[in-house]
């Protein structure tokens, strides 16, 4: 369906260009960026990429073939998909038609399934994901409304009344995301009974500092290396028991108990055996 006011002329919220790239992300890896072009200006989206991926996921499709291009981590295929399947499908479409844009690019165009639903496998979910977001850009700018309101609009969600999220930080990383003994991947604090977002990232932070303190004091400097996403990676700790005990201490320390309470990711699909583990003893296996 075109875009096209009830004049014939083309409308402000009419996709006139599309085009995508590689960039990388936090870690250095590569990643795909698009830019979406209507009358109102560029609206770009770059597409986040995590370092364990679960069997439920869409396809994050890299160039693995090419393993001395980035260790086959490349998004170059990716990235044609996006240049020369999806947009000249979109091109001259409404950028408020989101569930029908989205509907085009993932049955259409695509059409993979596997027993879980549409998988993406053929453009790969980073492509398809990177114009879907700057779809949205676009058509939260159309609408002059901030993006979290155009994204609850679209959820059918209420547009008058918002709570601010509570932040939530990773502060001991294990499992895919440090070379320690941790099979969880990450352990979080949330500020939870904080009253604003200021002071709960200030409550975070302090505990933040607190067991960096805590850790160094323990084990010595080396405790207080980082992980891929900023969390202390801590080798010296035993298993996930101490870790939780030192985030306890430090939420004490900082002066903040009753305030924040603790969550983990446990991203238990990367390591899998055929019994119960110990989680006090065992270990990620490196083949996952």
């Amino acid at each position: 369906r075109r875009c096209v006011q009830e004049t014939g002329i083309q409308s402000m919220a009419t996709i006139k260009d599309i085009h995508a790239r590689e960039i990388l992300d936090s870690r250095g890896n590569p990643t795909i960026e698009c830019e979406i072009k209507t009358e109102l200006g560029i609206f770009r989206a770059s597409v986040p990429s995590g370092a364990s991926t679960g069997i439920y996921e869409a396809l994050e499709l890299r160039d693995v073939e090419e393993k001395k291009r980035y260790g086959g981590k490349g998004v170059l295929t990716a990235v044609h998909n996006v240049n020369k399947i999806i947009k000249p499908a979109l091109i001259g479409r409404c950028v408020e038609e989101q569930r029908e844009l989205d509907k085009t690019m993932v049955e259409t165009l695509d059409g993979t399934k596997n027993e879980w639903g549409f998988c993406k496998k053929k453009l790969g979910a980073n492509a398809i994901l990177s114009v879907s977001l700057a779809i949205a850009r676009a058509a939260a700018a159309y609408k002059k409304m901030p993006l979290y309101k155009y994204i609850a609009l679209l959820a059918g969600k209420p547009t008058d009344k918002f709570v601010m999220p509570v932040p939530s930080l990773n502060i001991i990383n294990g499992g895919a995301h440090a070379g320690n003994k941790l099979c969880f991947q990450e352990f979080m604090i949330m500020p939870t009974m904080a009253t604003s977002f200021k002071e709960a990232m200030q409550i975070a932070i302090e505990v933040y500092q607190a067991l960096q303190k805590i850790l160094k004091e323990k084990f010595g400097p080396g405790a207080i290396n980082v992980g891929d996403e900023g969390g202390f990676g801590a080798p010296q700790l035993s298993g996930e028991e101490e870790a939780l005990e030192c985030v306890m201490k430090a939420i004490e320390e900082a002066g903040h108990s009753g305030k924040v309470h603790v969550a983990t990711d446990i991203a238990c699909l990367l390591y899998t055996s055929p019994s119960p583990r110990d989680l006090s003893t065992s270990r990620m296996p490196s083949s996952a």
